[in-house]
């Protein structure tokens, strides 16, 4: 598990707290200033308390210091936690007091800030400045001691707990209807092991997403033609152990997988269809504390504030959203545009899939937002390459003939949907030990719905 925080080891602070000076800053809120940071994380990063990891990385890059050198370490011969359920529930009591007092103080910096914004006297302007940096330094504090308390509990697995002085077995994995279908043709593809294909997209778009700022992009592509299967391996792929994986299949896309959070929306589901429900749903993903109201403004504050991972909003079915959404409003995109192009400082991106060019579905839908002109890469989503299509049918438990092969590829043209739905009958016919080609009629049948796909390819 990475630590969700960072600190200087103890060894180094002094060497640190030179730094800044040595490289040009005459203050302590300076580097804040020119970095986007509080004063309160810079201190903190200085005196030895814990940051948030990437705030961590990027203080130490830019005072020039080796992150990985300067970090604590703790010891290597440290044994894992071991809490009786007392500890557990001590533990678990003092992480709720402590979320408690964050939404607490958090609503405290919330309203001097407001009253900042509203005051416009010099004297009580300066006093309220104070009363921010102190509020804010309570709430950094509150943090470290919230990471500390949730490191403690994540280090007690069940199987690490004790009560009454017996060891509690994990949860057994809830029963599976059996064996994985290698052909799927219902359903989007989510796990990566049955994903092929598509290495030209996937490739532009992780390197969209690997360098800071992260860069927005589209999917676009015809009625099953894959989108949502493609939203879900972007967000799987990179942190899916390798014993889930086919040999080979490259995994090693981004530099720290483990440093992304990806959300995936389905603006199908109804609870995504509201603004609440919306904004809920996305923070709570995030790990960050839902407000009450949970409304556009709150949203924005706490995201701009909390922020500073690289994030990663995969929307799905957008032309749902657009056309039956009355709550997700321009006033909405506008909002979620400025909170990736000027507040989260390059670490949110959204990649969103539609049949059109966000910019048409937009127009068609009566929509005007500006956040739809802020996707510069557009994956235009055809046919597989016939490499690709050789690889999905070689995935069969059971080998096609090389006639049945070339049958295949030349009645799907390579379409994902039309391969897995040939290989899917196929396979069927091995597996019930028939001989004669009865399953090519009923392949065809089954396709049958799906030739759209096969008019002409879209233009890119």
């Amino acid at each position: 598990m990475m630590a969700r925080s960072l600190r200087v080891a103890p060894e180094y602070i002094e060497k640190v707290k030179s730094v800044p000076q040595r490289k040009g800053y005459p203050s302590q809120q300076t580097l804040a200033s020119e970095m986007g940071f509080s004063l309160p994380t810079v201190k903190s990063f200085l005196t030895g308390k814990p940051v948030d990891y990437l705030n961590f990385v990027e203080l130490s890059e830019k005072l020039g210091l080796d992150w990985r050198e300067i970090a604590y370490k703790e010891p290597e011969n440290s044994q894992p936690q071991t809490l009786s359920v007392e500890q557990q529930f001590r533990l678990e009591k003092e992480r709720d007091g402590l979320e408690e007092a964050w939404n607490i103080q958090h609503k405290k910096v919330s309203k001097i800030r407001l009253a900042l914004l509203i005051e416009t006297g010099t004297t009580n302007e300066f006093q309220l400045e104070q009363q921010l940096q102190e509020a804010k330094a309570r709430l950094t504090d509150i943090e470290a001691e919230l990471y500390q308390v949730e490191a403690e509990l994540e280090l007690a697995s069940p199987t690490k707990i004790l009560e009454n002085k017996v060891q509690v077995s994990p949860l057994k994995p809830q029963p599976t209807n059996g064996e994985a279908s290698p052909f799927i043709t219902g359903a989007p593809i989510t796990q990566p092991r049955y994903f092929f294909g598509r290495e030209k997209e996937l490739k532009r778009l992780f390197n969209l997403l690997k360098r800071h700022p992260l860069q927005n992009s589209a999917i676009i592509g015809k009625k099953r033609s894959g989108k949502t299967s493609l939203l879900h391996y972007l967000k799987n792929i990179t942190t899916s152990p390798a014993e889930q994986l086919r040999p080979e299949q490259k995994s090693d896309w981004l530099p720290h997988p483990e440093n992304y959070h990806w959300i995936f929306v389905d603006l199908q589901d109804a609870r995504m269809q509201s603004r609440e429900g919306l904004l809920k749903y996305i923070l709570e993903l995030l790990k960050m504390q839902v407000p009450t109201p949970c409304d556009l403004d709150h949203f924005m504050e706490i995201v701009s504030d909390n922020l500073h991972f690289p994030t990663v909003i995969l929307l799905d079915e957008i032309g749902v959203g657009l056309q039956r959404c009355p709550e997700l409003d321009d006033g909405f995109w506008e909002s979620l545009r400025s909170l990736a192009t000027n507040h989260t400082r390059g670490n949110l991106a959204f990649v969103l899939a539609t049949p059109e060019s966000p910019i048409e579905m937009a127009r068609n839908t009566g929509h005007s937002s500006p956040f739809f002109n802020i996707f510069g890469y557009t994956a235009y989503l055809g046919a597989l390459t016939e490499i690709e299509a050789r690889e999905l049918i070689a995935s069969s438990p059971i080998a096609f003939t090389d006639e049945d092969v070339e049958w295949i590829l030349t009645q799907s043209c390579c379409w994902p949907l039309l391969l897995q739905i040939l290989c899917r009958e196929k396979l069927f016919n091995l597996e019930e030990g028939e001989n004669d080609d009865n399953w090519r009629e009923e392949g065809l049948r089954q396709i049958k719905p799906f030739t759209d796909l096969l008019d002409s390819e879209l233009a890119e």
